[in-house]
């Protein structure tokens, strides 16, 4: 091996190489079992593979870890991970325990655990990294760190008893909000819910948009009123509907009066259209521009960090006012077209004219027809008065033709899902099974659309 001591936290999100060079997936956690006397035994880390499996890799199939990578023999068990009995997960389970020093010299919390190979080949946990507590009144102040044998200490808690969700969150700083999600589900359900409630509100709105409904449903409800309007603030507009539909009707319309009245109101709007809808899968946030715009300013709209790639696209062009519903569209400007032509440009004269809106009561199979027959990212949604009122974006028409559980399959029934997209294409009438959450009948009573009042 290239290295015999590696701290855990720093293999989260590695790549794992086979001989040949090719990537294989990347290290979620290391699995260890507690022995007797002696520190816990290393038995193998548990890799994501494409497809957002997880499956476990034997530590003695690792034949070189270093320069953030790890590489193995190729050999891996497509099997799904499964959690055995005795069995303990280093991130998820063991970082942000309390130790009690075997000297008297008090307590601290594990912040990163290292492992290091023996003599016989294998793997053990030897050293921790710890963190006293603090002594000074400063509420910045930290406590301070050392470096402990694991002899030198022993645990407070049971053996799978997690006592913070911080270092799990710190860990999995750098994770995309799809992985993180993913990751959380991966957890025991309580786990789960308090790693997801110590989230910052933006965090875990983002992660929320990337689970099924049951979950989002689930966290949300173990969220206070106030708590849980901030996250819907923080959610897209249409997620947050979908999120709303799926909730007791009277708990949804007292989140709706404790979010922001803006946010609320698109949220209102987006619930009155029925979800196999162009209003149904449509987000009420584009880039709206006028006319006189030039393509510098549309450029710098685009640039933003928190507008989500499918939205930079393309940006549409409207009559006063600016906001949904606007006054008359005019038409899309595409951004590979304003890369073509000067700063100065207007954007007016730059319209894609043989791009024609939907209405909102179009069929969400038709408007997956009209985004695959013509390659585009994005198609803008209008009402009977030609006033923009939202674009449907490609990630939407995905959620819509992929199954409901799309985000928990393994990747090996393409055909089936191929099969249930092409019928739902085919009647354009099944019900919606997966839009951002909102399943059959979502949002309605007794089968028919459920609609929130103003407050």
């Amino acid at each position: 091996m290239s290295a015999t001591r590696v701290f855990v936290a720093r293999l989260a999100g590695c790549s794992v190489f086979d001989p040949a060079g090719d990537r294989v997936g990347k290290v979620r956690d290391v699995l260890v079992v507690y022995r007797k006397s002696d520190p816990p035994h290393v038995v193998g880390l548990i890799v994501e593979i494409p497809g957002k499996r997880r499956v476990f890799m034997p530590i003695g199939r690792v034949t070189s870890i270093g320069s953030g990578q790890i590489i193995t023999t190729g050999l891996i068990n497509l099997r799904r991970f499964e959690q055995r009995g005795g069995e303990v997960r280093v991130i998820a389970e063991m970082l942000g325990r309390k130790v009690t020093f075997n000297d008297g010299s008090g307590d601290a919390t594990i912040e990163d655990v290292g492992i290091e190979r023996n003599e016989q080949g294998e793997w053990d946990i030897s050293q921790l990294f710890v963190r006293r507590p603090k002594t000074g009144a400063s509420p910045f102040a930290k406590g301070a760190t050392v470096f402990v044998q694991w002899r030198e200490v022993r645990e407070k808690s049971e053996v799978g008893q997690a006592q913070s969700a911080e270092h799990l969150i710190a860990t999995y700083s750098d994770l995309k909000p799809a992985d993180l999600a993913t990751t959380l589900l991966d957890l025991p359900r309580e786990r789960m819910f308090e790693v997801a409630g110590e989230l910052s509100d933006d965090r875990l709105a983002d992660v929320l948009e990337e689970m099924p409904e049951n979950d989002q449903v689930g966290i949300l409800t173990r969220l206070g009123d106030a708590r849980a309007a901030e996250v819907l603030d923080h959610m897209q507009p249409d997620d947050a509907a979908d999120l709303i539909a799926q909730l007791p009707e009277e708990r949804g319309e007292q989140l709706l009066d404790l979010m922001e009245p803006e946010e609320a109101e698109d949220v209102r709007f987006l619930l009155t259209y029925a979800p196999d809808t162009a209003g149904g899968l449509m987000t009420t946030e584009p880039i709206i521009v006028s006319a006189d715009s030039t393509v510098a300013e549309g450029l710098a709209l685009i640039r933003r960090h928190d507008l989500a790639p499918a939205l930079g696209a393309a940006i549409c062009v409207t009559l006063p006012p600016y906001e949904p519903p606007t006054g008359r569209f005019l038409g899309m400007v595409h951004f590979q077209r304003m890369l073509r032509y000067p700063p100065h440009e207007r954007l007016g004269t730059l319209l894609d004219q043989g791009l024609e809106p939907v209405t909102a009561d179009t069929s969400a199979a038709e408007v997956s027809r009209i985004l695959a027959s013509y390659d585009l990212v994005s198609v803008p949604v209008v009402d009977e008065n030609h006033r923009l009122v939202g674009v449907v974006t490609i990630d939407d028409v995905l959620d819509y033709l992929l199954p409901e559980d799309w985000r928990s399959q393994d990747g090996n029934d393409d055909v089936q899902r191929r099969a249930a997209a092409r019928s739902k294409l085919d009647t354009g009438s099944i019900p919606l099974p997966g839009a951002r959450g909102r399943g059959p009948g979502a949002g309605t009573q007794n089968g028919r659309r459920r609609t929130f009042g103003t407050s």
